[in-house]
């Protein structure tokens, strides 16, 4: 087959292609009105949805269920109707009134027993007859507060133990604090539930001003929010599907999701304005071309970020696949209310947006570009010096993974657990649960050698107690079946460790070999040990779900660019402004959220690529036209300047303004360092890559299908010219 033969078809197959999509498009202008229409009825199901999915609060219930601190809560929640636990202390009472008190909380709904020192003596025997390791665990060191263990019913964040939580402060408001994760994960709740609405409108409205000063509209910014927020609803009313979404992916979803897919409206708005030019005559004509041009654009854009997102679905650690599925679900939403719901609303308002159109704000970027790459050595070398210490930073920063330690000093749960630290000594408190049928000896011996371990303040169970000096037969019934069932056993262990420290695991190391030593099928359980659970988990997470982003990312560009030089550029381009954004508080001093190392890292590189794809492609398509090397990249950066300028305000303007106004820590750093991620990206993007693609034109070439090939058959270059010959009025970008 001859290359004029090879080049028709070619033409053809792509002729056919791009009919299918004007086709689509056609459809999508001929319908704009029952769109319309339709898109607005489907938001009254997706709203019902969003309120009926339930937000779950608990970070630690995403760990796998088969590791031992998960199964150890299943058999707690099994076998003794028990799930979490809090510590109330009560100041200035008597205790009469402290026994009234714990009666009422009883009461509560949720609550399944409440354990004060009254459930061992009775109360009219004066308490320091009691053993002195008990009168210690429930008496703070001044005496002037003393403690009740409240089991509740349900899990630690179920919404039975929450609301449980909510009732027993309000017994005695002044006099109470309730301390643990089910008080925290309460406050949590009722922070993120106030501030959830206020995300999204700070966001809406920091978007909104930087497409009102970069777009030729005033208008055109409302109509973009209205989609999004449409493809926003859509998706997390989807959600109902999936039974419950964590607080922080819906927290961050509808900002994550405006942020990410709002270029795909500036392409379509952008093209219909080319298309308007072409068709002067017949907007809906423009419109329908507008439509097929951009769903090729986006689909290819978005495939990218939806990959980012999916990469995370393969963590252990589940939370990642509760935010990659209900991520990749939003970006899948945009795209199709961007083709399909806002060319309606575009169509229908176009007069009203012809009204209130204002000549674009933002200058010619021709001589920016040509400083760039007429200096591209320089940027060059700032990339190789910036790298070491970049590289060292991403990997040496410091993480944290006690969620509660960003939170406000101000909630009462945190108020609650720094009383317990200072009056009880208490910073942590875990659960050994052992075999039944182990001999009291054994437990009693068991727990004599655990009390000896370093940080270890209290050793409290059944055996225990009994060693302590009271008679097992006067333990009151109650007591031991909430202590003891059938199978299992509970001890009660006080830490003078903070959950996540280095102490605390390590503690909890020396107290599961000392389990095992006596009781193989042993387990220790609680925020602690679970929490060390998520430390080996997630380090191991960080490392697959970085490989899996990495590499399908790569395939990506690979497939889109047909290269194999550009994804290694592309993908090292947007990595080093990864590494210079998680680097930062290597060198500021910050802790940084265990969480953010996983997603900051797969958001930025799929979110941003598309900088880099944008800029790459016009430079492929330049240089396969004939151009010279820095005529080609000149003219790749002065085109995509602005696109990449207002897509990355944009990303920054929907996350940087939650992240200020956020009082959960972990938010608020999430949307800072995407925020700052963007902004670094976009400079890097605009120095940085533009400066290698000078420097490795040669090996770009070499290795890059549609810039060279052999007789000079070249689809991308020749294409326009065969157009030209069949005297087609289409335009075809191929």
């Amino acid at each position: 087959m001859t290359d004029g033969q090879n080049l028709r078809k070619a033409v053809g197959c792509i002729d056919q292609e791009m009919m299918k999509l004007l086709k689509f498009g056609r459809a999508v202008v001929k319908s704009r009105f029952v769109i319309l229409a339709l898109s607005l009825i489907l938001l009254v199901p997706a709203a019902i949805g969003y309120i009926k999915t339930r937000t779950n609060y608990d970070i630690l219930s995403y760990l796998p269920e088969d590791i031992k601190t998960m199964e150890g809560q299943d058999i707690l929640l099994d076998e003794f109707g028990q799930g979490g636990f809090s510590m109330v202390m009560i100041d200035g009472m008597s205790d009469k009134d402290v026994a009234a008190t714990k009666a009422k909380i009883e009461e509560v709904d949720g609550v399944g027993s409440v354990i004060w020192y009254d459930s061992l003596t009775d109360i009219s025997l004066p308490k320091e007859i009691l053993p002195e390791k008990v009168y210690n665990f429930f008496n703070s060191s001044d005496g002037d507060s003393t403690m009740l263990v409240v089991f509740f019913e349900d899990t630690t964040a179920a919404d039975k133990t929450l609301s449980a939580i909510d009732e027993i402060r309000k017994i005695s408001e002044e006099q109470c604090f309730v301390s643990g994760m089910s008080a925290v994960n309460d406050d949590m709740k009722i922070i993120a539930e106030s501030e959830t609405v206020m995300y999204v409108v700070i966001a809406v409205l920091l978007v909104s001003l930087v497409l009102a000063l970069a777009m030729d509209s005033f208008l055109v910014p409302l109509f973009f929010m209205l989609s999004v927020g449409m493809a926003v609803v859509y998706n997390l009313g989807t959600n109902f599907v999936a039974g419950e979404i964590s607080f922080l992916t819906k927290a961050l979803a509808a900002v994550l999701q405006l942020g990410v897919t709002m270029d795909y409206s500036i392409f379509l708005y952008h093209s219909y304005l080319e298309n308007k030019k072409k068709y002067p005559d017949d907007k809906n004509e423009a419109m329908a071309h507008a439509v097929g041009d951009t769903l090729v654009s986006v689909v290819g854009s978005s495939i990218t970020t939806v990959a980012g997102f999916l990469a995370m679905c393969f963590m252990s650690f589940t939370l990642g696949l509760d935010i990659g599925i209900v991520m990749a679900k939003g970006v899948v939403f945009g795209v199709i209310c961007c083709v399909t719901v806002l060319p309606s609303m575009v169509l229908i308002f176009d007069g009203a947006i012809t009204k209130t159109t204002h000549r674009e704000l933002l200058p010619s970027m021709d001589k920016p570009a040509a400083f760039i790459v007429k200096h591209a050595g320089l940027f060059i070398t700032l990339f190789f010096v910036l790298l070491s210490p970049a590289v060292y930073g991403n990997f040496n920063n410091k993480l944290y993974y006690k969620l509660d330690a960003t939170m406000p000093d101000y909630l009462p749960s945190i108020t609650a657990n720094k009383k317990l630290s200072e009056e009880y000594g208490m910073n942590s408190t875990h659960i050994m649960m052992i075999r039944a049928e182990t001999p009291s000896k054994e437990v009693r011996k068991m727990c004599s050698e655990i009390e000896q371990v370093e940080g270890v303040r209290f050793v409290l169970g059944i055996d225990s107690i009994v060693g302590a000096g009271i008679p097992e037969e006067m333990l009151p019934k109650d007591i031991v079946s909430k202590l003891q069932s059938d199978n299992w056993q509970l001890v009660m262990i006080g830490s003078d460790y903070e959950v996540a420290s280095d102490a605390v695991n390590a503690q909890c190391e020396d107290i599961n070999e000392i389990i095992e030593k006596y009781d193989d099928e042993g387990m220790l359980i609680g925020e602690a040990p679970a929490t060390k659970d998520l430390i080996d988990i997630t380090n191991r997470d960080f490392k697959v779900v970085n490989f899996l982003s990495i590499a399908a990312i790569f395939l990506i560009v690979t497939v889109v660019l047909r290269s194999i030089s550009l994804p290694i550029i592309l993908v090292s381009v947007i990595e080093f402004a990864i590494f210079i954004n998680m680097g930062i508080p290597t060198y500021t001093g910050n802790k940084v959220a265990f969480i953010a190392s996983i997603v900051i890292g797969t958001i930025q590189l799929g979110a941003t690529v598309d900088y880099a794809i944008l800029m790459t492609t016009r430079y492929k398509t330049e240089r396969a036209a004939g151009k010279e090397k820095h005529e080609a990249v000149t003219i790749a950066l002065s085109t995509s300047i602005k696109s990449v300028i207002v897509s990355a305000m944009g990303f920054f303007a929907a996350t940087f303004g939650v992240g200020v106004y956020s009082e959960i820590g972990l938010i608020s750093e999430l949307c800072i360092l995407l925020a700052r991620g963007a902004v670094i990206s976009m400079a890097v993007v605009l120095t940085v890559l533009p400066s290698l693609l000078v420097a490795l034109d040669k090996i770009v070439c070499a290795t890059t299908m549609g810039i060279k090939s052999r007789k000079g058959f070249n689809i991308a270059a020749r294409y326009d010219s065969a157009k030209t010959n069949n005297k087609t009025n289409e335009t075809v970008e191929a």
